[in-house]
């Protein structure tokens, strides 16, 4: 995970193409310092920060550029007249045996700040830096930028200045998996910015001390391929960028973003079939005594009644997490024994079925000396339903992998405590503004952050007396259950559309969330986690992973006649069930925001109670008035 960030001022931008309104009035306008903007990438990226100025003048139609290199001065603000560009790169470094600070530059003075991961598409070897090898490739591509990062299996987003076209590129990947915000250049700010994350500004903070936030100047940046062209037409100086946004050159990605499944709509044979194949029931937990989770040729009843298309799931999980989980040679640089007690990777968990299939199949990916950190947070205690699902979901993790050292760490709030934690959130899920998003945000702040209490693996659930350890976890990477409620029909709004229009409305509802994740979740969801100095992998996003479930029949995914917790998400159930997670594979959905109740905190604190929250419709309340923080 990295934070990266340019400044362009001084260049008068033609947005046409974009069918931009860029006469609307914005809040905040120039309410922040370079400062602030590089102290809030330095949270992300904690093990370098770096900067570089790239200076522009026209000589006649000529453009000429220079970097500066002082990283003092390349923090300074500009003037708003001189034509520059300031890149900033921070760094957490997942990759590679030498230490690597961004932005990099090439000797032909290509600048490259780079903030994602190359899973596939790009091969890098085990000791290379994926950003170095993508500085590379760019830096030979001839101007065909568009086909280099197409190429790229993994979450990604990138700016790129490219000398010799006077070009600028940038961009996020097709589903959004990185954060990637801008401003458009305004009448009343006439800058060009791009950041992963909206800093908390200097002149905002006496402001956010009444628990105002003002929002407005920044907005996601839609995914795709964009580009500046930068020329000098009138020969007097000025200097004009033309904006462009490109297409995709994979044609596999194409097929993804359009997310279109071939089937639909079954026929009453195959609906019949698929029932009678699909069997829930009693299992004998008893049975369940090795470390090692039998697979379907040897699990007798559940081969039978598990689907062709939920091994194919299975493997493409299993293909995703070990992408995700595998261990570069950044975690043994300098080290000449690896540490007995290292956590390389946690899952955020709330002991439901995305989550403990992500357990399961990181423990058959992570070799068996590493320990793996459960994170699970609650604003209510040991009463919270996600603290109780997690309880019993380490509980099944334990006796599916006895030998496996699990961690639960419990990370307890108490939302009237956190007004500190509240502004920094409130930066962090900016432009997103509802209380619905703020929620979701601190819950996964808290969570990333790993601040929490290990007890005794045998301690009693409701023993008062159980021994605990204050514990941090130091996992650098987050394994985020994102994308499988979208993909496998797991929202209320799912079985609601399937009831009022069959298959066909279900199918577009879940294109339609698909489709908008980039912009409701996944970007409000990185820059939170990310700011705990942590890197989110979204294994259910995973470009095959995709694929495979777009190849099955959508019948064969989700049974919406039957009730929650069986017929939603059908097909990840059928997973647990192959994985030897029986009590997970039963488990109706949950929210974040309800599961670990915080929701229930934040509506008697904002709205008096429950009652009056929900007759608000508190969840998709605007923050517009003072917050009571206190």
């Amino acid at each position: 995970m990295c934070g990266i960030a340019l400044i362009i001022s001084g260049i008068r931008f033609d947005l046409s193409s974009l069918l931009l309104d860029t006469t609307l009035p914005v809040t905040n306008s120039d309410q922040f310092t370079v400062a602030d903007l590089a102290a809030a990438l330095r949270r992300r990226g904690p093990d370098s920060l770096g900067a570089k100025k790239l200076l522009l003048h026209s000589s006649g139609s000529e453009i000429v550029s220079g970097v500066e290199e002082e990283f003092s001065n390349c923090l300074s603000a500009a003037n708003g007249r001189t034509p520059c560009m300031h890149f900033f790169g921070a760094t957490l470094q997942l990759r590679g045996v030498n230490p690597v600070v961004q932005p990099l530059i090439d000797s032909s003075k290509n600048v490259l700040v780079y903030n994602g991961e190359i899973f596939g598409g790009i091969e890098i070897a085990s000791e290379e830096n994926d950003g170095e090898v993508l500085m590379g490739l760019l830096g030979g591509c001839e101007g065909r930028v568009p086909n280099v990062v197409s190429r790229i299996k993994g979450p990604w987003a990138i700016i790129y200045w490219q000398e010799s076209s006077r070009t600028l590129w940038f961009g996020r990947d097709a589903f959004g998996r990185r954060s990637l915000l801008v401003h458009w250049p305004t009448v009343e700010d006439s800058r060009f910015l791009l950041s992963s994350v909206s800093p908390v500004a200097s002149n905002e903070r006496s402001s956010a001390e009444n628990g105002t936030t003002k929002l407005g100047f920044w907005e996601e940046l839609p995914c795709g391929i964009y580009s500046v062209s930068i020329d000098a037409p009138d020969g007097d100086g000025s200097l004009v960028g033309e904006v462009k946004k490109h297409e995709w050159t994979n044609a596999m990605l194409e097929e993804l973003i359009k997310w279109e499944r071939t089937s639909v709509e079954p026929k009453p044979k195959e609906v019949h079939i698929s029932r009678c194949e699909t069997v829930r029931g009693q299992h004998d937990m008893n049975s369940l005594t090795s470390d090692i989770v039998p697979m379907p040729s040897k699990s007798g009843n559940i081969q039978a009644s598990i689907s062709v298309p939920a091994e194919a799931v299975l493997i493409a999980l299993r293909e995703s997490v070990l992408r995700r989980s595998s261990l570069h040679r950044i975690f043994q640089a300098g080290m000449h024994d690896v540490e007995k007690n290292l956590v390389p990777v946690a899952v955020l968990f709330s002991g439901g079925l995305d989550s403990m299939i992500i357990a399961a199949l990181l423990h058959e990916c992570l070799d068996p000396s590493y320990e793996i950190d459960l994170l699970n947070v609650s604003f209510d205690g040991q009463s919270a339903p996600d603290r109780i699902s997690a309880k019993a979901g380490v509980s099944e993790l334990r006796r599916i992998a006895p030998l496996r050292k699990w961690k639960l760490v419990e990370i307890d709030a108490d939302l009237s405590n956190l007004t500190f934690e509240t502004k920094r959130v409130l930066s962090l899920i900016n432009p997103a503004n509802t209380y619905m998003d703020l929620n979701i945000g601190i819950a996964l702040w808290l969570a990333a952050g790993g601040d929490g209490w290990v007890y005794e693996e045998n301690s009693k659930y409701n023993d008062e007396n159980r021994q605990g350890v204050k514990y941090k976890s130091k996992a650098r990477i987050v394994l985020v259950g994102s994308g499988a409620d979208e993909q496998c029909a797991g929202y209320g709004r799912h079985r609601t559309k399937y009831r009022s229009g069959s298959w066909l409305r279900l199918h577009e509802e879940m294109k339609l969330d698909m489709q908008r994740i980039w912009k409701r979740n996944l970007g409000r969801d990185d820059r939170c986690i990310a700011d705990t100095g942590k890197e989110a992998r979204f294994p259910f996003l995973d470009e095959d992973v995709i694929r495979t479930l777009l190849g099955i029949p959508l019948w064969e995914v989700a049974n919406l006649d039957q009730p929650s917790g069986i017929g939603d998400k059908k097909i990840l159930r059928e997973v647990a069930e192959l994985l030897g997670l029986h009590e997970a594979a039963t488990l109706p959905k949950r929210a974040i925001q309800f599961g670990t109740r915080i929701a229930r905190e934040s509506n008697r604190k904002n709205f008096g109670s429950n009652r009056a929250a929900n007759q608000a419709s508190a969840g998709s309340v605007v923050i517009h008035k003072q917050l009571d923080m206190a």
